[in-house]
């Protein structure tokens, strides 16, 4: 194993205290009733997002969010029953998965909205083309 350096300790050191400083969660909770894991940021925001659209909770029970733990000075929330890990920075920024994971959900987004953009121009030109018939009756 590589030893660090002390410019790369001292440097690893500092972005530890700058993640510290910043928002970090102080409570987290399934509320069943919205299917929703909500994570409590110590700036008083509330993140809240459906566990269907986050990679590692795509396919949990509501038996298996009930118990949630803030780790990691608030920089980790953890699911023991499923074993997962959320990174509080990462929500904040709202990445809920791996790179591949969240590029596959954004192309499916974009594919559905691309499709209901073709559908609207298709109906649009439609109503164009059906007053143009009119016009020239």
């Amino acid at each position: 194993m590589d030893e660090l350096t002390a410019e790369e300790f001292e440097a690893a050191k500092a972005r530890g205290k700058a993640r510290i400083r910043g928002p970090r969660a102080e409570s987290a909770h399934y509320d069943a009733g919205r299917n929703r894991v909500v994570v409590r940021v110590t700036t008083g925001v509330e993140i809240a997002f459906a566990p269907r659209d986050v990679e590692s909770l795509q396919h949990a029970s509501a038996e298996d969010l009930k118990s949630i733990e803030v780790e990691a000075f608030g920089l980790g929330v953890h699911f023991p029953r499923l074993d997962a890990d959320l990174y509080v920075p990462s929500l904040l920024k709202g990445i809920l998965g791996s790179k591949p994971w969240m590029a596959a959900r954004f192309e499916r987004a974009e594919g559905r909205i691309r499709g209901r953009i073709n559908a609207s121009a298709e109906r649009e030109d439609g109503r164009h083309r059906r007053k143009a018939a009119i016009r020239r009756d």
